[in-house]
């Protein structure tokens, strides 16, 4: 019986820092783990090609990477999963990725954007970035020019999320946090 209460775990969200991470308590030993972030990425492009390049490079990186062939199928993985960022190829079989661009605005905001292209023109990176695309790069790709675009578009998320966590501290939000700590200490 013992054991059974060894292997309960419960996960919360911790605010420390002004970061967020997930953490885990072992009721019995309490004891808390940090259980590591891995940003989650999302690849749209309907060049197989590109799909597997691209999460062989990300993947290598530290991030958690998945793919989409189509408009419809990023739809349907984006309203299922919360990723940090989306890289999406102006011009997918089904959908333009201009408009696929703004529905994924509207359903998860907080979503990076970036528009991948290998037609570039002004008028196309005007209208992405018109339209919410956080960034826009251009193909054939520079694996170290999209790289540093990530890295920048994480950082910006990053400072978001602070802004977000500081301004819920000072409410409720704390209140919470020391319950949840008072509870944690008290198994």
């Amino acid at each position: 019986m013992l054991n059974q209460y060894r292997r309960l775990t419960t996960l919360i969200i911790h605010a420390k820092s002004h970061s967020l991470t997930i953490v885990q308590l072992d009721v019995f030993t309490r004891r808390w783990t940090s259980l590591p972030f891995r940003p989650e990425i999302l690849v749209i492009d309907d060049e197989e090609g590109i799909r597997r390049l691209l999460t062989t490079i990300l993947t290598e990186k530290g991030y958690n990477v998945d793919t989409a062939a189509t408009g419809e199928e990023a739809i349907r993985k984006t309203s299922e999963k919360i990723y940090n960022l989306v890289l999406i190829d102006i011009i997918l079989p089904d959908l333009c990725g201009v408009e696929l661009l703004t529905q994924i605005k509207e359903t998860r905001p907080r979503t990076r954007k970036v528009i991948m292209t290998g037609n570039p023109s002004l008028q196309n990176a005007v209208e992405a970035l018109n339209k919410g695309a956080d960034a826009y790069v251009m193909k054939p790709l520079n694996v170290e020019k999209m790289l540093n675009t990530i890295a920048e578009q994480f950082a910006k998320q990053d400072t978001e999320r602070k802004s977000t966590v500081d301004s819920f501290q000072s409410g409720k939000l704390r209140a919470r946090i020391e319950l949840i700590k008072r509870i944690g200490s008290e198994v």
